[in-house]
């Protein structure tokens, strides 16, 4: 199954923060990787089936719009698989460590 694309274009890290966290409150949603676009631009990407996608975008926006400034928004249902060997969209790995 191809999971839905979110994007959250935020001015500022800490608003690329507070967007990520109310996203994936809302929704059963992964986040992906973050990228520094340049000009103190922040994007989050968010992966999902394309309602939940939808209801993290708008909540995280929302959140972000709160504390900063949010420059752009976008929800792809159905992205090619050619993209992710361009852009960091793919969810994050997350390693536990063990402690000795």
């Amino acid at each position: 199954m191809i999971e839905a694309l979110g994007i959250i274009e935020t001015i500022g890290f800490t608003a690329a923060i507070q967007a990520a966290d109310a996203a994936v409150k809302s929704a059963n949603v992964k986040l992906g990787n973050w990228v520094k676009v340049g000009g103190g631009r922040v994007c989050i990407v968010i992966r999902g089936d394309v309602a939940s996608v939808k209801a993290a975008v708008e909540s995280g926006v929302h959140a972000a719009s709160a504390i900063g400034t949010v420059h752009s928004e976008v929800v792809i249902p159905r992205p090619s698989d050619k993209l992710a060997s361009k852009f960091p969209i793919e969810t994050l790995k997350l390693e536990k460590k063990t402690v000795k």
